[in-house]
């Protein structure tokens, strides 16, 4: 006999899947950070290992066909400085380069053209259907 569950039920449960993962995930990153903090303060890689690492991972998914082109070397570069931050764990930096990001975020969203919807009054909407004659209501 198969089961019934309510809708309520399948979304609380689908939510707290969510919330472990999301948990999970925070876990393994701060693990992750602590770990390549001992290595780092151990001197067991620089920022030149970190830019091969990161070179290495995108060929190979270049190669694997998950990305369509090889990042350029001053994306790279940004990239192994993002990484190299958080490893040192300078927070005075990241939070600098956290609001350097949002900052050109904001300026990126206001120089957006944003398309406007307008609506017409009901009489407007008559007159086009009068128009489009064939008695028809052609316009919702």
């Amino acid at each position: 006999m198969p089961m019934q569950i309510g809708l309520d039920e399948l979304l609380g449960m689908l939510v707290s899947r969510v919330e472990e993962m999301s948990l999970d995930s925070e876990n393994q990153k701060s693990r992750f950070n602590i770990m390549f903090r001992m290595l780092y303060r151990k001197g067991l890689f620089d920022e030149k290992d970190a830019i091969d690492a990161i070179r290495e991972e995108n060929k190979i998914l270049l190669e694997l066909g998950m990305i369509k082109a090889m990042p350029d070397e001053k994306t790279i570069k940004a990239a192994a400085d993002n990484l190299m931050l958080w490893i040192r764990g300078d927070a005075k930096e990241i939070k600098a380069s956290i609001e350097e990001l949002q900052k050109r975020l904001q300026e990126a969203a206001e120089k957006q053209n944003k398309p406007r919807i307008e609506t017409a009054s009901a009489n407007v909407l008559n007159e086009l259907d009068r128009l489009g004659g064939g008695g028809k209501k052609l316009i919702i």
